[in-house]
Parts: C-alpha cells; structure tokens; sequence
C-alpha cells in the first residue's frame, strides 16, 4: 500500500478514523507533558488525519505530523485550524522509513498504527529515535499479532503485526530504556457497537 493508495482512502469528506487522541497515546502521553517544565516539541510519525498530533498541540506542543499522504495531512491542517492550533502545528509529507524533520530534536516522538513489515518498521522506529533527544520518549501503538486469535479489526496479515518479543529484539540494538512494552486489552468502534482488540503499546525513554 501506497501513497496513493492512502491518498484515494483519505480523499472523503469525513474522517477515516476519528478527531479524538488515541486513548493508548494519551494515557501514555500525558505524566510526560505534566512532568515537563514547559511545552515541548513532538513528532507524530504516520499521524494520518492527526488526531494524536493536533492534540498535543492544543496542550501547547509544537507538533510534527510526518506522513507519506498529502491528502490525510490536509485534512490534518483543516482540524488544527479549526482547533485553533494552527500556529503551533507542522505538517510534512515524507515516507516514514527516510524523513528530515523540522523539529529536530524533539521530547517526545509517536508512532501509532504504522502496520508494515518489520524491516520497514524498524527502519521507521530508528528514524524516529535519530530525532529524539537524549531524555526524550518514544511512544508506539499497534495492532498486535495475538489480535488475530479473538481480537477485531486491524490487519489481519501476521507480518504486518507485530509482537512484544520482537518488539524488545529489535529496540535492544537502539539507545532505549523499555520502560514499558506489553499488550493491552483495546477496542475497536463498530456499528454495531465496542469489540474487543489486542494492542501492542511501548513507552521507551532515549539514552
């Protein structure tokens, strides 16, 4: 898939997903904006439509949404106008696996729902954490692979979900401090109301 795959998807009027901070990045998120002495700076890697960036940018962050689709970053230019955090709010079109940010270094850098293979999301996981300043915390969320035994929604290509031991293989090669890496009871909003999901989240301070 694509950025032109992603472009025709986002290219509708409503939101693909939602206006509303991922529960799981939120959670994660917020003892570390309190902890801060004053707003800092993030990046939200594949942030799409950019829920999770546009609400760091209403605590007052300067905020980077990084992501291969120009459509889904328009529409995330439109919500951090009409949230009136425009001025605080950055969008950049480039390909998670390879990106110059213009924030560089930043406090906090998020990767939510980027469903690749694992080379490819290794090789954004290591982007991202070149672009985080020593102290700084990566924060990641992703369909995990046990959501496919029970779980709803997300992919259902097992190589494109990932597990927490593969996860911690991988992040021991970088200068990271797990300080948190497990899978999560989730849910996924259907019309026909809350299904259960598992979700991978990772909270991860830079050495």
């Amino acid at each position: 898939m694509d950025a032109e795959y992603w472009n025709q998807k986002y290219a509708v009027d409503e939101l693909i997903y939602t206006d509303e901070v991922n529960r799981f990045v939120k959670a994660l998120s917020e003892p570390l904006i309190a902890a801060a002495k004053k707003p800092g700076k993030m990046i939200d890697l594949a942030g799409g439509e950019g829920r999770n960036s546009v609400w760091f940018a209403q605590q007052g962050w300067q905020a980077e949404n990084i992501d291969f689709s120009k459509v889904a970053l328009s529409k995330a230019l439109k919500l951090a106008e009409e949230r009136k955090v425009a001025d605080l709010y950055f969008a950049h079109v480039a390909d998670a696996t390879g990106f110059e940010s213009v924030l560089t270094p930043v406090d906090i850098g998020v990767i939510g729902y980027l469903q690749i293979e694992q080379p490819g999301l290794n090789e954004a996981i290591d982007c991202l954490v070149d672009n985080i300043k020593r102290g700084g915390h990566l924060i990641g969320v992703w369909h995990a692979r046990e959501n496919l035994d029970g779980g709803f929604g997300g992919p259902q290509n097992p190589a494109v979900l990932p597990t927490a031991s593969e996860m911690r293989e991988f992040l021991s090669e970088l200068p990271l401090e797990i300080e948190i890496l497990e899978n999560r009871e989730g849910q996924v909003k259907t019309k026909d109301g809350l299904k259960p999901s598992t979700t991978l989240v990772l909270l991860a301070k830079k050495l």
